[in-house]
């Protein structure tokens, strides 16, 4: 079991910068990969971006590539993403997840942090 926190949501104008951060405790041992989804109202969650916990090497979703940097501490377990140029359609809830080894999707999740981009 992990358990995870995000923090650093809040509101920005657009144009601005947050950075977000998850603090993940437990049977962090087990962690292959860790991620960064969203869900804005109405709509399916969707995947940001993705770091193997290891190795370092980042995935990002095509509409966030060269706005949002993932990044990750492995002393710290910690995994940031740090958001710059935002839009209001950035605006959503974003969670942090881990995959551990042995599994095919994310299956440990956080509450989610609320980031909303004034226009």
């Amino acid at each position: 079991q992990v358990q995870l926190v995000e923090s650093g949501g809040g509101l920005v104008q657009a144009g601005g910068s947050l950075r977000l951060s998850c603090a993940a405790s437990g049977r962090t041992f087990e962690t292959t990969v860790m991620g960064w989804f969203r869900q804005a109202p109405g709509k399916e969650r969707e995947f940001v971006a993705s770091i193997t916990w290891r190795g370092g090497s980042t995935v990002y979703a095509n509409l966030v590539m060269d706005r949002f940097t993932i990044s990750r501490d492995i002393a710290k377990n910690t995994v940031s993403l740090q958001m710059n140029s935002l839009k209001p359609e950035d605006t959503a809830v974003y969670y942090c997840a881990r995959r551990k080894t042995g599994e095919v999707h994310f299956g440990s999740w956080g509450q989610g942090t609320q980031v909303t981009v004034s226009s």
